[in-house]
Parts: structure tokens; sequence; C-alpha cells
């Protein structure tokens, strides 16, 4: 599954590469209109979709994973260190459900800026 995330500035795609349950509740939110939170290197917004946190949950992560924080019901879409990242880490709030993670350089959404609309919606194949 593939979705596409859109903001004023620029957009970026990414591949779900599980079948999960947290994946298939987030594609039947598709498409969503949100507003963009930063958190040092990391962008999350609100998806109104409220799922439980998965066994395999992790809170370091690769910069430009797609995770989703089940505290905040957000996507979470670190590309660096968060200001509770010990070095060069990308560690979330806390543990996140893992999606995928975005196609290309992560670091355009150093574009996103705080309050900014985000758009996600799904490509079809």
């Amino acid at each position: 599954m593939q979705i596409r995330i859109s903001w004023p500035a620029g957009n970026i795609t990414a591949t779900f590469d599980v079948d999960t349950a947290t994946a298939q509740a987030l594609a039947k939110a598709l498409p969503l209109t949100s507003s963009a939170c930063t958190w040092g290197e990391e962008v999350y917004f609100d998806t109104g979709v409220s799922v439980s946190r998965e066994t395999d949950a992790r809170q370091v992560v690769e910069p430009g994973t797609v995770a989703f924080w089940t505290d905040g019901d957000a996507l979470a879409l670190p590309y660096g260190p968060t200001p509770i990242s010990r070095g060069d880490e990308c560690r979330l709030a806390s543990p996140c459900n893992i999606l995928g993670s975005l196609d290309g350089d992560a670091r355009v959404l150093a574009t996103v800026r705080d309050g900014d609309p985000i758009r996600v919606e799904l490509i079809d194949e």
C-alpha cells in the first residue's frame, strides 16, 4: 500500500511494508486532512484513527520510518533527532506501531511548519 503526504511546501510518498490492523484502519480513514505538529526533527499529526499498540511497537526507529503513535492517534514521521533522542537516533515520544517507510529523502519533511495543513491520501495501484 502506498500513500502520499502533502503540505504547502512539498509532498512525499510512503510505502507500507506490513498488512497490520493499524495499516488497515488508517487506509479506511483516507483521504484525511490534519494540522502538522513538529517536535525536533519529527512531523506528526492527528489522524482521527484510534488503534491499540501492537506487540512489535518501537520507540527508536530509523529516519524515514512511518510510525503510528497510539497515545496520540497520530502518524509520526521522524527524519532526525527529537528532543529526547540520544545522539543522532530518532526516538519517538513512546513506542509506536511501525507501518513502513518514506520513499526518497525523509529530510524533505524539514520544510513542514508547525500548523501547516497536511493531506494524506491513498495512491491507487
